[in-house]
């Protein structure tokens, strides 16, 4: 299977002017969307609190969460944050990919608006 990649723009929800523009790897099997801990500091996003996550090899890690607007094709949305660390690649997850309203999909490898349901 192929890897999809796409512009993402992160945005501080405190001061929408500072502002990160970075190519994302589309991972539909990861939840949440991670950015360099360096990036999210610049912008000034703080960490809200620590999780959990377990890789695809069972691993288990800790790192910080916090919250972050995300644009994409004029579409902007909040939505959690990973604070990546030496290593970790930058990602874009589901839940970010949700609150955008778009899926992917994996035939084109391209992201297309979702279907939408209450």
């Amino acid at each position: 299977m192929g890897m999809t990649d796409v512009l993402l723009k992160i945005k501080n929800p405190q001061n929408p002017a500072k502002q990160f523009k970075g190519k994302f790897l589309v991972d539909s099997g990861a939840t949440y969307t991670v950015v360099p801990a360096k990036i999210l500091q610049r912008l000034g996003i703080k960490p809200q609190g620590e999780e959990e996550f377990s890789l695809a090899d069972g691993t288990s890690i800790k790192r910080k969460v916090g919250t972050v607007l995300y644009e994409f094709e004029g579409i902007e949305r909040g939505a959690p944050v990973l604070f990546g660390e030496e290593g970790d690649s930058q990602l874009l997850g589901i839940f970010t990919l949700e609150a955008l309203g778009f899926t992917l999909d994996p035939l084109r490898r391209t992201l297309q608006k979702a279907l939408l349901r209450l």
